[in-house]
């Protein structure tokens, strides 16, 4: 069984994290630029899962990100939000960039028949009680290697864009053991996140 997590950057020309998860926890991580050296992976690896760090919906009654409109949250936005996790705005600035090449990823992906599903790691690391990276690299790879994470966590320059895509992928093995939290609105896009370890 392997799974994918991806902490997918706004634009090619920033590093992506990517990390190949398997049941005995291994990872092997890597930086990735582009779209295409993404799928040429998950053509090669056929993960059972992709968990992706990056806004794969847009919000019910939004038809564009250009569009001029009020709705600027998806349900599982306004969840989080009550949950009291600390998040951007799908609409806001940068933001925009990483939904737009989200969402084409996710549709790219499904039609090669692979399943995809939106996670956010910020959170995943607060339910988990875990240190984000902007808290030290270190000490989130020490957390993610408590939980039982092994192989490439150990790599000497292991990035914080890595150790978010580890996040991810263990959010997509907890989600095919069914151990999982789903937020929001199908009709949108459900954001997965761990129930507990």
């Amino acid at each position: 069984m392997k799974v994918v997590g991806i902490d997918l950057a706004g634009v090619k020309t920033r590093p992506t994290g990517f990390c190949i998860l398997d049941e005995r926890m291994n990872t092997k991580t890597k930086v990735l630029f582009t779209d295409k050296e993404m799928i040429k992976e998950v053509l090669k690896i056929k993960p059972k899962i992709i968990a992706i760090d990056a806004p794969l919906a847009l919000p019910k009654g939004r038809k564009s990100l250009e569009e001029k409109n009020k709705i600027h949250l998806r349900e599982c936005d306004k969840e989080l939000l009550k949950l009291g996790i600390k998040f951007f705005p799908i609409t806001l600035g940068p933001m925009r960039k990483l939904t737009e090449r989200g969402i084409k990823l996710r549709k790219i992906l499904e039609k090669k028949g692979f399943e995809v599903i939106e996670t956010y790691p910020g959170a995943v690391q607060d339910i988990l009680k875990i240190p984000r990276k902007q808290k030290g690299i270190e000490k989130l790879r020490k957390s993610l290697t408590k939980l039982g994470i092994k192989g490439d966590i150990v790599k000497k320059n292991i990035t914080g864009d890595e150790l978010d895509a580890i996040t991810c992928a263990l959010v997509g093995k907890l989600y095919l053991e069914k151990n999982y939290l789903a937020l929001g609105d199908k009709k949108e896009v459900l954001m997965i996140l761990p129930r507990t370890l």
